[in-house]
């Protein structure tokens, strides 16, 4: 799984969002909108490591918090968005113990995405944005 196309991507993030959900003991819920697209693959391993990531932080900093995931197909993107929400602990800092933020950032802007990470009203944000301008046939995973 390090190497090839067996590399997990985004048609497992409803199975990583429900693995989630029985870890943690609070709501969980994935929605997808719009046409995938076939994506190469360091493109579908960013998407599936970041909601990976971003679901361990909300178990590790939040626990029990409310989780809504969501994949946005667009024109010319795809956005992955976690959000986890829990009104009794209010907004939180970002995370500064470990290296996930840094590294999902640096894997986004491999892909020449971006990550954003930061507090909410009620939890915190990670939303990862990848390009598909450069998705060719070729370097289509399949």
């Amino acid at each position: 799984m390090l190497r090839g196309d067996d590399r997990p991507g985004p048609e497992l993030l409803g199975d990583l969002v429900e693995a989630h959900r029985r870890a943690a003991g609070g709501s969980a819920r994935f929605t997808q909108t719009g046409d995938p697209v076939p994506l190469p693959a360091d493109a579908r391993l960013a998407i599936y490591r970041t909601c990976q990531e971003a679901l361990t932080n909300v178990r590790k900093h939040a626990p029990g918090a409310a989780v809504d995931v969501s994949l946005c197909w667009n024109a010319d993107t795809a956005v992955l968005t976690i959000d986890d929400r829990d009104s009794s602990i209010g907004p939180r800092q970002a995370p500064g113990a470990g290296y996930g933020l840094t590294g999902m950032a640096e894997r986004a802007e491999l892909l020449g995405g971006q990550l954003t990470a930061g507090p909410t009203a009620t939890g915190f944000r990670v939303e990862l944005t990848v390009p598909l301008a450069h998705v060719s046939p070729q370097a289509v995973a399949r």
